[in-house]
Order: C-alpha cells, then structure tokens, then sequence
C-alpha cells in the first residue's frame, strides 16, 4: 500500500505540472540547439517526473530576451537522450550531449535505454525531433557490430558526436570503439541506408564493416569526435590515435602531424575566418591530461592554445590541464569563439573566450580569471553549465544560450555581455496569488525554487509548514524583492532543499509553502519531497 501512496502522490504532482504547460520539463537542462527558424531554440531538460524537448520561440526587448511561445514533447519513460554518468564519468567524450540539425531529421540527439539496474547508460541510436505535435520524437536504431557485447560497458560504443552532410543528405555518427556510422537519407527518412566504418590508424584506411562479419574492435582506433568542413566537405574525425581527415571519396588522411599520437576527443569547426578546434584528453592512474588546441588563419598544422593574462601576455604554465577541463560545447559567433567546459571530479564550469590570439584572460581576484560563468553573470545561480550554442536569434543577430544544471537556461542577445535566464515559467498573478513550486517534487538535497511575482517593491517571508501545518524551515525574512513584470523570485536564495531549520532532511511527504510580503499579502504553494539519507 505504501508504495501505491507514493506512486499515487508522483501521479498527481506529475499531472499537475505537465497540465500547467510549463516551458521547459525541468530547470534541469542538458542541451541547447538551434531551433528550425530565426528566434527558436531547442531544449532538453529532464526532471524527477518527466523528459522532453521544448522549441522556445524567442524575442528581444532591449537587452533582455523573452519567451514569445513554446512548445514541448515528452520522451517515453524508459529512454533518454541523457547517460546517467554525465557528471560522474571522468572520459571527455562522455560527458558531452552531442547535436545536429540533419536537414529532414530536424534535431538529433544520442539516444539511451536502461540497463539491468535502471540506469539510463545503454546507447540505442540516436532521437530525431522534429515539429512537436506530440507524436514527432523519433527513435532511431543503429546496427553496432556483434562484437560490441564483449566490451566492459555499453558507453564504449555510445554516440558521442554527430555532423550532417547536407549536400549527400547523410547523418555521420561517431560511436566510440564502434566506429563510424553513415545515416543516408536521400531517399527519405522512411528509407534510409546504414553502413559502419572502422578506422584502420596504421593501415590509414576507412573499411566499411560488412553485416556479419567478425571484426576485432581493438585492433581499430575508436571514433570520438566528428566536423564536416563547411567548403570542402571533408570530414575531420577525432580519435584515440589522432585527428583524421575523410576526404568526399572516402580516403582518409592525417590532418595534424603534431596530434597524430595524441588521444583526440573532440573536434569543432566554424567561426570567421575558419578554425578548427581539437580537444585532447586522457585518463593517467587519477589525474586528467588534456589540451586544447586550434587550427587557425594560414597556419600549417594545429597549435596550442595560448592563455593570455590581463597584460597581454601569454602565460607559462598549463593552464587548460591544470584545471582539468572537458569540452562540452564550441560555439562560434564571427571571430569571437566560445569554449564551453567543465572540471572533472569538480562543480566547476563555464566557458572559455578565444580571440585570434589566444583565450583572454580578465581582471579577477588574483589577476588571471579565465572562466566566465556565475560569477561573471552569465547565471544567476552557481550550477553547472553542461552545454553552450550559438543561433540566429534576429536578423543580422547571433545569440549564445546555456544549458544549467538546476537553472534552466541563460540567453544573451549581445555576444554574452548580458545574460536573461529562462527558468521552468508558469504563469504568475501579481501580489503573491500564484506560488509555484519549480519543480514540485524532489530530494532531500535538491532545489525547488519558489516563483511568485509583486505588484510593488515588498519585504518577503518565505517559510515551510508540514502536512499538520508545523513550521519546518524559514527560507528567508523580511528579504527585499523588486515588483517584476513576470516574477520577482531571487533563484538564488528564494528555493527549498527539502530540509529543515537544522540541516536534516524532511521526511517523504507534501509540504506547504507561505510567502508573506510587508502589504499583507500571503500566497500558498504546495511541494513533495521523497525524503533522503539523515
């Protein structure tokens, strides 16, 4: 009967949350793409109840940008375009969540089922999303080689990049010790035409693996990044055994003498005047060695990247490995470039700014700031950046947006000089007569942030009450709040971490959310926590 309670309680939180047409699933976002027109964005979020693609539809007031419209879809409760070791695994190539805009595909996104325990870390393809009409998420499934069940786990062979071909209408796929996959949808995306390469490092050759056949996938260099060169149509493939180049009639060459030993995890393409982007990185016994290194103007081969101190000079030491930095994302906006990464085994993220000379630092604590994210205003909250895009946001008008961990995302109209961040939005009545609690169900430990909005500026009391209505937490007292055309909620003080005045988790149950201001008003929100280790 207990668990029925329970499963009951999450049917109806979940209902109610899904009926209030919410913006995003989650303010747990993992991915931001460009959408299908000018203005639009993809996102993925994924929350305790649900997990879905939202198509924000964007517009631009002053240096602020707001949401016009949107639409969502959700994705079937036992797949997810998110692995469950997304901030666990120290790989750089699994710590990304790869994208394209493949022409009639629309957006594609990897795609994972549940292993033995639940856990969302078997790759079956990849998702293509299309209109949303609430039936346009497709799941596509790939044919791996037989030999990849003798592998130590499934995320060996997970798709960890993906380039469209728009000129031959093929989706490339790099999948690990797998190799590489070709998507052919020429003759229609009901019909497409599948073949598997692997990639011969000493022979510098690129077989396609006939259906059947025996293959030893460690004899092959495993395939981990892929970017298809925008005028020639070349595709670059970064490997455990260097960075390579398919060229349009299927021979393959090295691209970089100085990479050619190197474990090459990723590799991005764009900006003007072109440059290449290439991540290195490997695990050594407990540490992390990595580097990061750019292709650029007239030069011959790569070089790497230059960390340049607030008086212009370069600086000595390593900084890209010493922080142990992963790539998430690249976004190129004109020269400018965006290096979006995280630290392994550590909260730290944010993106790099690389100019023509090297990644610029800025006037910080100790004179050599690098990363720009919560501190630098690009969120609100200190969470974690997971993924970064450029987009055509207006006409003649380039945005950056950032995925968040617990934020949603942040937007930038201006080439990231100021940041709006779009939150899991509800429609809110002036004067404390809607409290939503985002999201309305969570762990001890986790954050439901309470959204409200005032008519005129207002002192806030926030506090928590148990089912008997017995006071369990003050969030805030008397805090100042602005009156606010759409919510006045503070996200970076204003949540409830399902714990009470004393640091100890509540137990699993509903809870009631008052917020008083000073003109006498009161509004009630509502909020399960599932409880959590004392």
């Amino acid at each position: 009967m207990a668990f029925f309670r329970i499963g009951l309680l999450l049917a109806c939180f979940a209902g109610s949350a899904l009926a209030a047409t919410e913006t995003l699933f989650s303010n747990s976002a993992f991915s931001v793409a460009p959408g299908p027109e000018e203005g639009t964005l993809w996102v993925l979020s994924r929350g305790d109840v649900a997990t879905g693609m939202t198509l924000l539809n964007l517009k631009v007031k002053g240096e602020a940008v707001q949401v016009a419209k949107s639409k969502q879809e959700m994705l079937a409760s036992d797949e997810s375009a998110v692995q469950d070791g997304i901030f666990t695994d120290g790989l750089a190539e699994r710590r990304r969540i790869p994208y394209a805009i493949a022409g009639k595909l629309g957006l594609v996104l990897p795609r994972f089922g549940e292993d033995s325990d639940g856990h969302y870390l078997v790759p079956r393809g990849f998702f293509s999303v299309r209109r949303l009409d609430g039936r346009s998420i497709y799941g596509s499934p790939i044919e791996y080689p037989e030999e990849v069940e003798e592998l130590d786990t499934a995320m060996d062979y997970a798709a960890s990049a993906f380039a469209y071909d728009s000129a031959n209408s093929v989706l490339w796929i790099a999948n690990g010790v797998a190799g590489l996959t070709s998507y052919d949808i020429s003759k229609g995306v009901n019909d497409p035409k599948e073949r598997n390469y692997l990639l011969d490092a000493s022979k510098k050759t690129l077989t396609v693996v006939k259906q059947g056949a025996s293959v030893n996938l460690k004899k092959r260099a495993a395939i981990y990044g892929l970017a298809l060169h925008p005028q020639t149509g070349e595709l670059w493939l970064a490997t455990e055994k260097g960075l390579w180049i398919r060229d349009v009639d299927g021979s393959v060459r090295s691209a970089s003498k100085l990479l050619d030993t190197m474990r090459v995890t990723g590799v991005w393409m764009g900006g003007e005047p072109l440059q290449v982007i290439a991540e290195t990185s490997k695990r050594v016994k407990e540490s992390l060695k990595g580097g990061l290194f750019r292709l650029y103007g007239k030069a011959k081969d790569f070089a790497a990247v230059d960390f340049i101190d607030i008086k212009g000079k370069p600086v000595k030491k390593n900084v890209y490995d010493n922080a142990d930095y992963t790539v998430n994302d690249v976004a190129f906006v004109g020269k400018q470039t965006f290096v979006c990464v995280r630290a392994v085994d550590a909260s730290v993220s944010g993106f790099l700014k690389l100019d023509s000379v090297g990644v610029r630092a800025y006037e910080a604590d100790d004179g050599s700031g690098w990363l720009y994210g919560y501190d630098m205003g690009v969120t609100d909250r200190d969470v974690n950046i997971v993924s970064m895009t450029s987009f055509p946001l207006g006409s003649n008008q380039t945005g950056l947006a950032v995925a968040t961990y617990g934020n949603g995302i942040a937007v930038s109209a201006d080439t990231g000089m100021t940041w709006t961040t779009i939150l899991n939005r509800a429609k809110l009545t002036d004067n404390l007569g809607t409290i939503r609690m985002v999201p309305s169900v969570i762990v001890a430990g986790g954050e439901s942030l309470v959204s409200y909005k005032v008519s005129k500026d207002a002192k806030i009391t926030i506090e928590v009450f148990s089912y008997d209505m017995k006071k369990v937490r003050r969030i805030v007292k008397s805090a100042p709040r602005h009156a606010d055309a759409s919510r006045s909620t503070d996200p970076k003080v204003d949540f409830w971490d399902g714990k009470d005045d004393y640091g100890r988790p509540c137990t699993m149950g509903v809870y009631y959310v008052r917020v008083k201001d000073n003109h006498d008003h009161v509004g009630w929100g509502k909020v399960m926590t599932l409880g959590g280790n004392k």
